[in-house]
């Protein structure tokens, strides 16, 4: 068994992401592999995960329904072992119809493992490092303002676990919701914010004077570290 330190805290093995909820402590084991089967769609980058297009990465994937788990892997990266090959995929959608260990590729990424004309393969997956640079963003979906704030991250190196805004002099989580983001129903005000993001490793960032936009990302000054 494989064990990770997380605030102090170690974790057991697991297969997902998992987030304690809006006020606990986050605590993620390294996953072990999983087994299922790997089939392929026509995929643009976009999906349930709220991402934009990516017409210049479309090594992309659709992670199965019960894993899924409210968006927990969003934006994670995997490694995807086929009959033919390995390949590294980004998680940008869910598949409503693929059961626990499937994978749903774009067609890119399923013939790097197997001859489209396969359909469908059994593959074994785990979780990677996503291969970013620069810092991560904070992207603020259409209609945020004062009063309603939904912020999403993007460019990051591991799942996120946590999003929190300082409120009144301490930090207040935010909720996430099943399409990718942190939602204060009640906004954050007009800020600027100081937000802290803590991925499932236990890396944590902080950032100050992120302003509030509407359709909009804003670049933090600094990424979550690297691996263990």
């Amino acid at each position: 068994m494989r064990w990770v330190l997380v605030f102090a805290a170690a974790c057991g093995s697991s297969s997902a992401p998992v987030d304690d909820g809006p006020h606990g402590t986050s605590c993620t084991p390294i996953p072990d592999d999983e087994i299922g089967d790997g089939t392929y769609y026509n995929a643009d980058g976009t999906g349930n995960c709220s991402f934009d297009a990516s017409p210049s990465d479309l090594l992309v994937a659709a992670m199965n329904a019960p894993d899924y788990n409210n968006a927990a892997w969003c934006g994670a990266c995997l490694e995807v072992t086929g009959p033919m090959g390995v390949v590294t995929v980004r998680v940008v959608d869910s598949c409503p119809g693929c059961m626990h260990g499937d994978l749903d590729l774009s067609p890119q990424a399923f013939q790097q493992i197997a001859p489209l004309s396969a359909g469908r393969v059994s593959i074994m997956w785990h979780e990677v490092e996503c291969n970013v640079s620069g810092p991560i963003e904070y992207h603020f979906k259409d209609g945020s303002n004062p009063y309603w704030t939904a912020i999403q991250i993007r460019n990051h190196r591991w799942p996120i676990a946590k999003v929190e805004a300082m409120v009144g002099g301490a930090y207040q989580s935010i909720g996430r919701v099943d399409y990718n983001y942190f939602v204060q129903t009640s906004g954050l005000g007009n800020g600027p914010y100081q937000l802290r993001v803590t991925d499932t490793r236990g890396h944590v960032v902080e950032d100050t004077g992120v302003q509030l936009g509407n359709n909009v990302t804003r670049t933090g000054t600094q990424q979550l570290a690297a691996r263990n």
